[in-house]
């Protein structure tokens, strides 16, 4: 069983984390880390510096005010990180970059299996398709998200635009774009309503046909559930950097 201290424990995300490895016997959350308290079945402390207890892996699902304590704690503990919270500026991610250089550090702008599965199907699709299909990226959260567009449609786009020939720029607003649209472009467009957990669709538009490929969240275990999987993955790793291609190809093979 892989031992996990959890970050952000008492968050949305962290209770559908404790809850989720609670279901199963793959994962067990050996301790907390939260500045506010709710009633679990693990030590939870105030901040990533207090937290002493032997784990397997740490999962981050907090906030970037924590990343460089939790850094600290993953090199003074040895422990391999699942980096979750996303919103990490340059200084953060060069932080985690030389973490790797000791411990073994996971990053993924979207933790759910479903999603990075979507992602990889529309690079496929973007090889085959290049020049001939325009490329939208349309993405729908709820109403209190702050970030638009999202990280994960971000991360659609780049990947996209990797395995294309000619780069496409990305358009995110065609309000005050009087012009034809240009075909050599890839626009992101965001929704924000009610409480949808989190969509992301992909359209291939081309002469007479359109394809889409969409991922459609209902709940937040999903995240979770993508979470504990790359903690069980990342535990006993070599230092380095690794993502959820890595997760998925060992699934897979």
């Amino acid at each position: 069983m892989v031992r996990v201290i959890l970050v952000g424990s008492s968050g949305r995300m962290g209770r559908a984390i404790a809850d989720a490895a609670k279901a199963g016997d793959a994962v067990k959350i050996v301790a907390g880390v939260d500045l506010y308290k709710i009633d679990c079945d693990f030590p939870v402390f105030d901040t990533p510096d207090q937290c002493d207890v032997e784990a397997d892996c740490v999962i981050d699902f907090s906030n970037p005010s924590v990343t460089f304590g939790v850094i600290e704690m993953c090199k003074r503990l040895g422990t391999p990180l699942v980096m979750a919270t996303t919103g990490l500026d340059q200084e953060r991610q060069d932080a985690l970059q030389k973490l790797s250089e000791s411990v073994a550090v996971f990053t993924s702008a979207n933790m759910s299996l479903g999603v990075n599965l979507l992602i990889r199907l529309s690079k496929m699709a973007a090889a085959m398709l290049e020049g001939a299909f325009d490329i939208e990226i349309i993405e729908r959260h709820h109403n209190q998200k702050l970030d638009a567009p999202s990280g994960t449609a971000l991360a659609i786009a780049d990947a996209i635009n990797d395995t294309l020939k000619e780069k496409d720029t990305y358009v995110y607003d065609r309000q005050s774009r009087r012009e034809k649209r240009d075909p050599h472009e890839i626009g992101i467009s965001a929704v924000r309503g009610g409480n949808i957990v989190g969509e992301h669709e992909v359209l291939f538009a081309g002469r007479d046909e359109i394809i889409s490929l969409t991922h459609r969240a209902t709940s937040r275990e999903v995240f979770a559930v993508g979470a504990l999987k790359a903690a069980e993955f990342m535990a006993g790793k070599a230092a380095g950097r690794y993502n959820m291609n890595d997760l998925i190809d060992s699934i897979v093979q």
